[in-house]
């Protein structure tokens, strides 16, 4: 019989890639890997607040991680500096204000490992509600957005010149992974929750013509990766977390060089 806890792990990293799939496939297609990361990084600061005001670390990071996204695409707007550098600079700073803020409000006994790999045997019921609910939302407002992302992913300058509101979609779409992140941060951690949606659709990418096929490959790529790894972990005593994430990055390993192997044979 198959412990309770266990059900609930799988239960989560299944939602989790379900709802990592598209959101992922956006982030590659449109090579926002790195807006991503940065937002993920940030949240650590919503940790910090958490502790600080002993309110939820959902609601807590999920606040953080938006008012981060918002402050990217302000900054985004300037001229005085690349993008990429002011997002190594936030990323940097934030993730280092993050780790002294939260180790000065909880003392030198704060499990920082936990809060930067998570803790995916840890979920509990609530979190379940979260990554569904959740979940559900998110995927409802991608939908309505989804058109006008993939035009801005194509070809920005044209879905302006057609009238799609680019600063507006961005927002919304920036809000949303801001959303996941703050759902998935407690299991999977701030350093694997960009992993765990850009891996999937980096394996995927190779073998997709279009965005919609993306998504399905990445999500079926994402529930092999939770199945192997959570095996894998239950086996060897290894972190839940971590060892899906490798499990993933070795299936987009292997998708890339296949890939790239049937180039050189065609040519």
């Amino acid at each position: 019989m198959i412990e309770p806890f266990l059900l609930r792990a799988l239960a989560a990293a299944i939602g989790l890639a379900l709802l990592a799939a598209p959101l992922g496939s956006l982030v590659v297609w449109s090579r926002m890997a790195y807006f991503g990361e940065t937002m993920a990084q940030a949240s650590l600061l919503g940790v910090a607040l958490s502790l600080a005001l002993g309110q939820s670390l959902t609601l807590s990071v999920l606040a953080v991680a938006i008012i981060a996204a918002l402050l990217i695409l302000l900054l985004g707007e300037q001229r005085l500096l690349p993008l990429d550098s002011v997002l190594g600079l936030m990323h940097h700073g934030s993730l280092a204000a993050g780790v002294i803020a939260t180790a000065a409000l909880a003392g030198p006994s704060v499990d920082l490992l936990g809060y930067l790999f998570g803790d995916i045997f840890a979920v509990t019921e609530a979190d379940l509600y979260w990554i569904y609910g959740g979940g559900a939302v998110v995927l409802g407002v991608l939908w309505l957005v989804w058109q006008p992302l993939l035009r801005l992913a194509v070809h920005h300058e044209l879905a302006v010149a057609e009238g799609v509101p680019a600063r507006r979609v961005k927002a919304v779409f920036m809000v949303l992974l801001a959303t996941t992140i703050a759902i998935a941060i407690k299991i999977l951690g701030i350093l694997l929750v960009i992993a765990f949606l850009i891996v999937p659709a980096a394996a995927a990418r190779p073998f997709a013509t279009t965005p919609e096929r993306m998504v399905a490959i990445a999500a079926g790529i994402a529930v092999a990766g939770v199945l192997v790894g959570l095996e894998i972990s239950a086996r060897s005593d290894a972190p839940g977390g971590p060892a899906i994430v490798l499990v993933l990055a070795i299936l987009a390993l292997v998708s890339l060089l296949a890939a790239s192997t049937g180039l050189r044979r065609r040519s």
